[in-house]
């Protein structure tokens, strides 16, 4: 069955865009939406507000390029399935995770002493692709993890550096964190190619994507919305520095050979090209519109079965504010699901294991990047789609009631949100209770 949105469903989420980016400074400065079916066929596409928080940042466009941040961990994930399944990449072969990342071999555990100071153990077990692919391998990152910040404060070194600690014992618990930028070094040791340019010759040139890429040309720099900050103290935003200018200023190719060319964090995309690769996984891993088959069926399969059944509640856990200007605490990931249901977590992106309120199917899997942009793939109903917006920091805390749908959370009078994690639940709802019939 081919997923279709009603002319209703079109319109109220017309509607919901606009009121969500009527004030730039207090609520949402601009907001892209593409959603997408298993045809291929974008289904809805607006784009709504400005392309910053200035009075004189310009309107976005439909063909904006949004920073993906941790959504780019999409591409990155079907990079290396590529690479499984040309037996090229093992996902349980620790053997093969330190002979193409020797440090992982001797990594330490860092821990809080009693005193407040950090003190190293040891790690107790071996890393392996899995682990670093659904983020049990141990490694956290800076802006959620207080000993991280902690550790590359005191040795003055950067949230990106491949020396960092791990913050617990492989395949002990689920931590969100410097993982998959392991996994972004192992796929270029295995393919012998650069990311930029193995994801463009394997991934962006089948699907026909122009509009993706670790280093944005000219004219993606053009299309670039603008990152914003909300004050923690009155709430309002403003335009911030890129969070990763450093790459956005790289302007020769020696320079962008030389860099980190990071697949975990690091994709500008239009969400028109990222629907693409959304629609590419509905239709079981060949492009609906060119054909090319990029991953086989059983591949994408495997993608999205649980990876983590004995951490049922690891979305559950909370998260801090390790660094207050780049997230919210977090007291769950997706705290619209009532608590009885296990969570998952595929390779690598979370699972949503039943049903949801919003109406996604069982199995449905998505995730989000720092800036908050979000996505989700629904391959029981044959939709997914992309919500771009960019704004630090991210998340927040929700005021939705885990039983029923968020269609008022714009309007509600006692959410202090910054209103993005809401509207995008608001967006699902809409798109499914708004299916046209054939």
């Amino acid at each position: 069955m081919t997923f279709r949105l009603s002319e209703e469903g079109a319109t109220l989420l017309q509607e919901w865009l606009k009121t969500a980016t009527k004030d730039a400074t207090t609520g949402i400065p601009g907001v892209e939406v593409c959603v997408v079916n298993r045809q291929g066929q974008n289904i809805f596409q607006a784009a709504h507000g400005r392309v910053g928080a200035s009075n004189d940042a310009g309107l976005l466009q439909t063909n904006s390029i949004f920073w993906l941040a941790s959504a780019s961990k999409l591409v990155l994930s079907i990079a290396c399935m590529q690479l499984v399944e040309k037996a090229l990449l093992s996902l349980d072969d620790a053997d093969q995770v330190e002979q193409l990342c020797p440090r992982l071999k001797d990594v330490h555990v860092v821990q809080r002493s009693a005193d407040g100071s950090l003190s190293f153990e040891d790690k107790k077990g071996r890393i392996t692709l899995r682990m670093l692919m659904n983020h049990t391998a141990g490694f956290g990152y800076k802006s959620y993890s207080p000993e991280i910040r902690d550790w590359v404060a005191l040795n003055s070194t950067h949230a990106g550096d491949f020396s960092q600690p791990l913050v617990a014992h492989p395949g002990t618990a689920w931590n969100y964190g410097f993982n998959n930028e392991w996994v972004s070094l192992m796929i270029e040791a295995a393919s012998g190619e650069r990311m930029e340019a193995y994801v463009k010759k394997h991934i962006s040139e089948p699907l026909g994507l122009k509009d993706i890429s670790l280093f944005p040309n000219g004219n993606m720099k053009a299309r670039l919305a603008q990152l914003s900050r909300r004050s923690l103290q009155n709430g309002r935003l403003e335009e911030r520095p890129h969070f990763i200018q450093a790459v956005l200023d790289l302007n020769t190719a020696d320079e962008r050979e030389r860099a980190f060319q990071n697949a975990a964090g690091g994709f500008f995309s239009s969400p028109a090209d990222y629907c693409a690769i959304i629609a590419t996984l509905l239709n079981g891993g060949a492009s609906p519109v060119t054909g090319a088959r990029i991953l086989q069926p059983s591949t994408v399969d495997a993608m999205f079965e649980n990876q983590i059944p004995e951490f049922p509640n690891f979305a559950r856990q909370g998260i801090p504010a390790a660094v207050p200007d780049e997230t919210y605490p977090i007291a769950e990931l997706y705290p619209a699901q009532p608590h009885h249901l296990p969570q998952g977590w595929g390779l690598s992106f979370m699972l949503t294991l039943q049903p949801t309120v919003e109406g996604r199917g069982p199995g449905t899997g998505s995730w989000a990047g720092m800036a908050n942009c979000y996505w989700w793939a629904d391959r029981i109903k044959g939709v997914g789609g992309f919500i771009g917006t960019q704004i630090l920091p991210f998340a927040g805390s929700s005021s939705i009631d885990t039983n029923e749908p968020a269609v008022r959370s714009l309007t509600s009078p006692n959410s202090s949100d910054p209103v993005v994690i809401s509207l995008c639940r608001d967006i699902e709802s809409i798109v499914y209770a708004n299916q046209a019939s054939d």
